[in-house]
């Protein structure tokens, strides 16, 4: 059942900003989910307080001094907080969301590893601890559920949430020892105090399991193994791989010493003497590979991603009213059974016995995942070339299949674009699609010369260009109708979709004679005897110049035409006419006015003084054309 789905938190806005898309792990005091931050658009993850311990307000108080307290570490190697607020009961810190795996998942995929790639992972680990620690703080849960293989390959540390100032105990209000058994340094199981030495007893512990596949203390239960921290030093890591080198047994031994006096005195100096050992080492000692180590080699790539899974060792809450010196035969062994180790047990240690196992089993755990173990996010390839492309793909545990594909823009044998994109989530063992640049796609242009333009448009189609614009002219070889040339020409590579411009034969070019004028007959033998074709319009048009029934005009004028091309031909209506306005009886000038208003033109007779027309001619009424004179006679 997908418990997510049941989560009122999952699809909810937080403070107004905060879109939570899903839940990534439950603990004792939080829950983690992957968010989306709506103002800045970037994945986070968010790690919101159980509603049920909010009310406490000490405790509310103590999480946000905390929160504050790892906001000041800047460092590459711890995880960043973002944020912090409240929204209603909600109290949650907005922190930075790593895709990758935890290095329980690679120690349970891996079991030991060489001892170079156990250095390059705590290397990173003692550098944010040591930032941590020159700030002032001490983690005081550091284990492998709570170190982070990103995919990008950075190791970075996570959930400082039960960080504490340097020479604070670690107790809770109700005198418990909060961390993880098998990490615990004997000073916080017997004292309840923890400082810079306690985080380096951890990670000597986190060495040595690295270098092993187990833990040195694997007691049948978790006061078995708390009473082997108190009183049974680790052992060299070569007792159980034989022939480690011998600078990494002090190492370890050091880091993981029962007294915090001889361990070093913090995680930089462990980060010093971490380095010592690296380069008093061989590259044979470096790579030896382990014989605990499951399917690998020497030359493994330690950022390769491995599926994560459920199963974490949490983070538990020990009552310390209880007092862990328990005598070996009181320690259940795992042939024991218990109704023998009970009925072997003096009452008041049957009590003891009691007590601390219903506080560990009774406690909720702190679990901090950053995703799904089931997925990792798809690293970023765009713009690589294939062979990188692929190996960075196969490296985070992805398989690859690859495509082709045309781009103007990314060079040949580089990656367009992936499927699942970049930072898309996937299954840990998933295929992602890789699209590969064949280069800029060209075609050449057709061949298409001397062919009909609708086949040289089919043909220039075809290639993957488009037919362009279309011009004619004469041409005294190429058939009329078929193409001259392109442009470009046939041959050159050009972008797909690219316009061809195309040029058709109009045909041989022959003189165009002028037989404006003419009669309808005369017109017709000239143009066939030029070896044209004659069509009179049935529009003929009147003409101030050409006689009714002549020529007036004809299309195309003279100039060239191609031979067997029609010629139209417009006939003359003549002259148009206009009716003269009768202007008798009025005054000259008003006359002159009407005339001239009409398109005519006047002269003017004056037989008298008085300016009165009695006669005009052409006579009003009569039929006229434009610009006839008429004259006017007055008295």
């Amino acid at each position: 059942m997908n418990t997510t789905l049941q989560d009122p938190l999952v699809g909810h806005v937080l403070d107004g900003r905060y879109r939570i898309e899903a839940r990534i792990a439950v603990g004792g005091m939080a829950t983690v989910y992957r968010a989306v931050d709506t103002r800045l658009d970037r994945v986070l993850a968010l790690k919101v307080m159980h509603p049920a311990l909010a009310g406490d307000e000490a405790f509310v108080e103590r999480f946000i001094r905390e929160a504050k307290a790892v906001a000041r570490l800047d460092h590459p190697n711890v995880v960043g907080v973002f944020d912090q607020g409240t929204d209603g009961t909600y109290v949650y810190l907005a922190m930075e969301y790593v895709a990758g795996c935890t290095l329980r998942d690679v120690l349970r995929e891996r079991g030991a590893l060489p001892p170079r790639a156990a250095l390059d992972i705590l290397e990173p680990i003692l550098a944010a601890l040591g930032a941590a620690h020159r700030a002032g703080l001490v983690h005081r849960d550091m284990k492998p559920e709570n170190v982070l293989m990103g995919d990008d390959g950075r190791v970075k540390v996570a959930d400082f949430g039960l960080v504490r100032a340097v020479g604070t105990d670690t107790t809770s209000t109700s005198g418990s020892v909060l961390g993880t058994v098998s990490y615990l340094a004997p000073e916080q199981i017997e004292h309840g105090t923890a400082d810079e030495r306690s985080d380096v007893y951890a990670c000597g512990v986190l060495l040595y399991e690295m270098l092993t596949g187990a833990k040195p203390h694997n007691g049948g239960t978790p006061a078995a193994v708390l009473y082997q921290h108190l009183h049974e030093d680790i052992a060299p890591p070569s007792a159980a791989v034989p022939g480690l080198a011998a600078e990494l047994d002090e190492l370890v031994t050091a880091m993981a010493s029962r007294s915090p006096q001889p361990r070093p005195a913090d995680a930089v100096a462990a980060l010093g003497r971490l380095r010592s050992v690296r380069l008093a080492l061989t590259d044979e000692q470096l790579d030896a590979v382990p014989p605990q180590a499951a399917a690998a080699t020497a030359d493994d790539d330690r950022t390769t991603v491995i599926r994560r899974t459920e199963r974490t060792e949490p983070t538990e809450v020990i009552n310390r009213t209880t007092r862990f010196q328990l005598p070996p035969n009181l320690i259940r062994s795992e042939d024991s059974a218990a109704p023998h180790m009970f009925r072997r047990l003096p009452r008041r240690g049957l009590i003891a016995i009691v007590t601390v196992l219903a506080v560990l089993f009774g406690t909720g755990a702190v679990v901090w995942y950053v995703g799904s173990g089931q997925f990792t996010s798809v690293p970023p390839v765009l713009a690589l070339s294939r062979a990188q492309a692929e190996q960075k793909l196969r490296n985070a545990g992805l398989g690859v299949r690859v495509s082709e594909d045309f781009s103007e823009t990314v060079a040949k044998d580089h990656v367009i674009s992936t499927d699942p994109g970049p930072g898309a989530r996937i299954r840990g063992n998933g295929t992602v699609r890789v699209v590969v640049s064949r280069g800029p796609q060209r075609t050449d242009v057709p061949q298409v010369v001397g062919k009909p333009l609708d086949q040289a448009q089919q043909a220039i189609k075809a290639a993957g260009l488009t037919p362009g614009t279309v011009t004619q002219a004469f041409n005294d070889t190429v058939p009329k109708g078929a193409v001259i040339s392109t442009d470009p020409a046939p041959g050159t590579a050009r972008k797909n979709g690219d316009a061809v411009a195309i040029t058709v034969s109009r045909g041989k070019a022959v003189p165009v004679p002028n037989v404006i004028g003419s009669t309808v007959s005369d017109a017709e033998q000239k143009l066939q005897a030029a070896g044209l074709k004659a069509q009179v319009s049935s529009s003929p048009v009147f003409s101030d110049s050409v006689p009714k029934d002549s020529v007036a005009q004809q299309s195309p004028a003279d100039g060239q035409a191609a031979q067997g091309d029609t010629v139209t031909l417009t006939v003359s209506k003549g002259q148009q006419l206009f009716k003269v306005p009768d202007v008798t009886g009025q005054d000259t000038d008003t006359a002159k006015q009407t005339l001239e208003a009409a398109g005519f033109k006047v002269t003017v007779i004056n037989l008298f003084f008085t300016g009165k027309v009695f006669n005009e001619s052409p006579g009003g009424g009569s039929m006229q054309p434009k610009g006839t004179t008429i004259t006017l006679w007055a008295r």
